[in-house]
């Protein structure tokens, strides 16, 4: 519980640091740039909040949730709307489980424990493939890009490889 009053109180200061900083403007327009931080900054706050909700449920107790919320979005915003949002789940909850696998693979037993504690091997394997595409792109942008401009190494990761131990480790 520590971490997390910690956690609260810096963002606390963030929005209180803009908040004062919007005060204490001497125009209108700077005093108008706080104010969008402000804004901006709550918004990061809401989707980093949401990732963690993903993280924390995982995506098949999320789909019910996610049902009722894709009703009303349909019902504000139509279906364009609907495909963006169901686009940006894919992308976080992807990028999440991409993650996670990466992390798997590397050898992180916090990784292995969160597996073990989500998902039967059928769950798996279903969102495995759901975010094949995700594990190259994260793989790609995680892995080769940063040891390329470094120069290092990089760790060869085997999508395969990994499914076969899920299918041990998960049944």
């Amino acid at each position: 519980m520590q971490e997390y009053r910690s956690l609260a109180l810096i963002v606390l200061a963030i929005f209180v640091v803009t908040l004062l900083g919007a005060y204490f403007s001497p125009t209108f327009e700077v005093q108008k740039g706080y104010l969008e931080l402000f804004i901006l900054f709550g918004a990061i706050l809401f989707i980093v909040s949401t990732l963690a909700i993903f993280a924390t449920l995982g995506f098949s107790s999320f789909a019910l949730y996610m049902a009722v919320f894709l009703a009303a979005v349909i019902a504000l915003f139509g279906i364009l709307g609907a495909v963006i949002v169901t686009l940006l789940t894919y992308i976080s909850w992807g990028s999440i489980f991409a993650m996670e696998v990466l992390l798997y693979d590397a050898g992180a037993l916090s990784a292995k424990e969160w597996f073990t504690n989500r998902y039967t091997f059928k769950d798996f394997k279903a969102e495995y493939y759901a975010f094949y595409p995700l594990l190259g792109c994260i793989y790609l942008l995680l892995e080769i890009i940063p040891n390329f401009f470094k120069r290092e190494s990089v760790i060869d990761f085997s999508p395969s490889r990994v499914l076969k131990e899920m299918e041990e480790i998960l049944d």
